[in-house]
C-alpha cells in the first residue's frame, strides 16, 4: 500500500531526534503517574518464597513470639542486644518482550509509523528497567532476529535506545514465522508487546498468525500503528501502487466505487484481528500515529497491563 504523493524516507538513517532529554522526561514523568496509582492500592509489608518474586527490604521492627525466627536479624542483635526481624515488600519480577516490526511497511511511505514504534518500544523498555523488571527487545520482519539480550535495572536505558537507533526498517513481512517462531521464556511471568502495522504477505495472514500467540505465556499486547491515510486513503483516477516491501508495480483507475471498497474491506481486515485477539484472551489496540503518544500509552497500561501494576 503506498501514498502517490508521499516521499519515501531511507529508513533507519540519520538522528533519531524524539530520544532526546525531553522525551526522556515525559517517561519519567509517565512513570511517577503509574506509580502513584500503584501507591493508592499498594498491599502491605510481608515477605514471600515465590518463584518470580524478589524481597525488596523496607524496614524493621521489634521480633514477637509469633514471629518466624528465621527472620531475625542476627548482626543487629548482637550490636543492640534486642532482636527484631527485617521487613520486605513483595515484588514480582516480569520478564517484558517488546518486539518490533522492521519490514519496509512501517517505514515507507509513511515514517511516522517508524517513529511511534520506536517510541513505544522505548518507552515499554523504559518502565520495565525502572521497575527492576527484566527486559529483551527484538526485531522481526521475515524472521525474528538480533535480539537485545536481556537488560535488568534502569541503568540500561541508553542501550535500548541505542538499540533502536540501529534498527533498519526493510524488507519483507511474514508474521507468521515471526510468530510461530517466537518462544519467550517460560522462568518468569510473560509480558509480550508486539509493535506492528500486521501486514503480511496476504489480507488473511495477520489473523491466521496471531494463533500462534496462544503459546506464549503470560500476557499478550498486539499493538497496530497505522497512519490515517491507510484508513481513509485520498485518491482518485489513475494510480500506480507500489509495493514497498516487494517493489511490484501496479497501474489501475481507482473510483469513488472502489475507494468506499476498499475502505470496507480494511475495517473488516481490522474486525478479523481483533474478533481473533479476543478469542484469544490477547489485548489489541491500534495505535494512530496522529494522536498524543502519552494519550495512547496511558490509554495502552489502563487496559490490564501487569507491567503497569508492578512498576
Amino acid at each position: 500500500m503506498a501514498d502517490p504523493a508521499a516521499k519515501p524516507n531511507p529508513a533507519g538513517s540519520g538522528e533519531d531526534d524524539f530520544f532526546d532529554a525531553e522525551f526522556l522526561d515525559r517517561l519519567r514523568a509517565l512513570f511517577l503517574r503509574l506509580r502513584k496509582r500503584r501507591q493508592l492500592r499498594k498491599k502491605g509489608l510481608q515477605s514471600t518464597p515465590a518463584t518470580g518474586y524478589t524481597r525488596e527490604f523496607k524496614d524493621f521492627r521489634h521480633y514477637t513470639h509469633d514471629d518466624d525466627y528465621r527472620a531475625i536479624d542476627w548482626r543487629l542483635y548482637a550490636r543492640l542486644d534486642r532482636l527484631f526481624i527485617r521487613l520486605y515488600e513483595e515484588i514480582q519480577e516480569y520478564h517484558i518482550h517488546v518486539l518490533v516490526d522492521t519490514s519496509a511497511s512501517m517505514a515507507r511511505p509513511f515514517p511516522e509509523k517508524r517513529t511511534a514504534a520506536l517510541k513505544l518500544a522505548v518507552a515499554l523498555s523504559y518502565l520495565g528497567l525502572v521497575g527492576q523488571h527484566r527486559v529483551s527487545l527484538y526485531q522481526m520482519s521475515d524472521k525474528v532476529g538480533d535480539p537485545l539480550p536481556p537488560l535488568k535495572g534502569q541503568g540500561n536505558v541508553k542501550r535500548v535506545i541505542d538499540y533502536a537507533k540501529r534498527l533498519k526498517f526493510d524488507g519483507v513481512t511474514n508474521l507468521d514465522r515471526c510468530f510461530r517462531d517466537f518462544q519467550p521464556s517460560r522462568q518468569r511471568y510473560g509480558i509480550v508487546f508486539v509493535i506492528s502495522d500486521l501486514y503480511g504477505q496476504d489480507v488473511d495472514e495477520a489473523k491466521n498468525a496471531v494463533r500462534h500467540a496462544t503459546g506464549w505465556p503470560g500476557e499478550v499486547h498486539f499493538i497496530q500503528v497505522f497512519h490515517p491515510w491507510e484508513e481513509k486513503p485520498e485518491i482518485d483516477g489513475e494510480i500506480e501502487l507500489i509495493d514497498v516491501e516487494t517493489d511490484e508495480h501496479r497501474r489501475l483507475w481507482f473510483t469513488p466505487r472502489d475507494l468506499k471498497k476498499y475502505e470496507k474491506r480494511y475495517q473488516q481486515f481490522l474486525m478479523e484481528i481483533d474478533r481473533e485477539c479476543k478469542t484469544r484472551q490477547i489485548d489489541y489496540q491500534r495505535w494512530r500515529t496522529d494522536l498524543p503518544f502519552e494519550e495512547l500509552f496511558l490509554e495502552l497500561l489502563s487496559r490490564g497491563s501487569a507491567l503497569a501494576s508492578g512498576s
